[in-house]
C-alpha cells in the first residue's frame, strides 16, 4: 500500500525534515513525527500550569501594591499601558523615540473590548491576555516601572529579572512552535530551547514563583518520561 498520503497530510516540506532526521526511513520519520507531537503535548501541560501561575502571581504582586482608582489592567495610568518612551538608533543612524508599551496597550485594549468594554472585569481581561503580554512585563524597559516596584515580589528574594525574562522568552518561543505544529525535537540548535533544558529552566523559575505549584507540576509532568522514549 502506498504511503503517499503522508505527504498529502503533512506536506512534503514538513515531512522532509523528519525524513532527513530519520535518514530517509519513512516509518521512523512518521514515528518521530508522532513522538514530536507527544512531546509537545507534554510540554504544553507544564507550560499551561506555568502560565496560569505566572499571570495570577503577577496580578497579586501588582494589585496588592497598586493604589490607583481601578484595577491595574483597567486603569489608564497603569505602568503596563502608559506610554514609556525610549530612544533607539535606527539602521540609518538616526535616533527616534519609541513607545515600548504600544503593543501592550493595544493588547490590553483589545482584551477589554472582547470582555465587554466598560463592563469588563479584571478576571476576564487577565484570562484573555496572551502569554506574550505577560512575557513583556519583565523586559528591561519595564525594570523601573514594573519589576522593581511590583513584580520582583512575585518571586523569591534574589531572583534576577534578566534571568526570569530569558527563560519566559524561551518558553514563549517553544510554546508558539508547538501551537503551530512545528518540530521541537531539533531545538538543540538553540540550547536554551532544547526540550530538557527548557523543562529544567521552567521548573526552576516556577519554584521561585510558586513552590506549591512547582511540586504539583513535578508530580504530574510527563516530559522526562516522553524524552526518554525517543
Amino acid at each position: 500500500m502506498s504511503d503517499a498520503w503522508i505527504e498529502s497530510w503533512l506536506g512534503s516540506v514538513r515531512f522532509e525534515r523528519y525524513l532527513s532526521a530519520a535518514d530517509g526511513d519513512r516509518n521512523k520519520a512518521l514515528e518521530l513525527y508522532e513522538w514530536n507531537v507527544t512531546l509537545g503535548q507534554a510540554l504544553m501541560h507544564d507550560i499551561a500550569h506555568f502560565e496560569i501561575a505566572m499571570r495570577n502571581a503577577y496580578d497579586s504582586a501588582i494589585s496588592s501594591r497598586w493604589d490607583g482608582s481601578a484595577h491595574w489592567l483597567l486603569d489608564p495610568e497603569s505602568p503596563a499601558v502608559i506610554p514609556i518612551w525610549r530612544i533607539k538608533r535606527e539602521q540609518s543612524g538616526l535616533k527616534r523615540g519609541s513607545d515600548v508599551n504600544y503593543l501592550n496597550r493595544r493588547n490590553v485594549d483589545s482584551a477589554i473590548r472582547k470582555c465587554g468594554g466598560v463592563n469588563a472585569t479584571s478576571g476576564k481581561v487577565i484570562a484573555e491576555l496572551s502569554f506574550g503580554f505577560w512575557r513583556q512585563l519583565t523586559a528591561s524597559s519595564h525594570e523601573k516601572s514594573l519589576w522593581v516596584p511590583y513584580l520582583h515580589h512575585a518571586y523569591t528574594r534574589g531572583t534576577q529579572r534578566k534571568d526570569v525574562h530569558e527563560v519566559i522568552g524561551n518558553i514563549n518561543a517553544v510554546r508558539n512552535r508547538i501551537a503551530h505544529h512545528e518540530p521541537i525535537y531539533d531545538r538543540v540548535r538553540v540550547p536554551a530551547q532544547e526540550p530538557m533544558q527548557l523543562y529544567t529552566d521552567l521548573m526552576n523559575v516556577l519554584q521561585k514563583l510558586s513552590p506549591d505549584v512547582y511540586w504539583h507540576v513535578e508530580s504530574t509532568s510527563t516530559v522526562i518520561t516522553v524524552i526518554g522514549e525517543r
